[in-house]
């Protein structure tokens, strides 16, 4: 599968930025699709997730309540949207795929194929 990550850019703080995920090779059905981001120097670290089947989502403490990550099964896409993204969310955004049980949906190894990433860049 390949993974295509868009819809970066800059951005004001408080304004809005929607990210896009689509695949190619085989559809999300069966799997949990992940955003991580990095920052410069830092590890990328786990921001949303959301079960293909069955829509269940997950979200970093830091951003619970401005993100929103969702799906368009017709167009074999996941979004995540970033309401209100501060400074602090600039970073390479990643999303990926993998298999994880709730335990583990949030950890980076749960995910094995992962996209290209789209640089965000939240201006103050």
């Amino acid at each position: 599968v390949q993974l295509q990550a868009s819809g970066g850019g800059l951005v004001k703080e408080g304004a809005s930025l929607r990210l896009s995920c689509a695949a190619s090779g085989r559809t999300f059905s069966g799997y949990t699709v992940g955003w991580f981001h990095q920052a410069p120097g830092k590890e990328r670290e786990f921001v949303a997730a959301i079960r293909w089947s069955g829509g269940n989502t997950y979200y970093a403490d830091s951003v619970k309540g401005r993100f929103s990550i969702s799906r368009d099964s017709a167009k074999n896409t996941v979004y995540l949207e970033m309401n209100s993204p501060k400074p602090e969310d600039t970073a390479v955004y990643y999303c990926a795929t993998g298999r994880p049980i709730a335990s583990t949906v949030r950890a980076r190894a749960s995910y094995y194929d992962w996209g290209q990433g789209t640089l965000v860049t939240v201006s103050s």
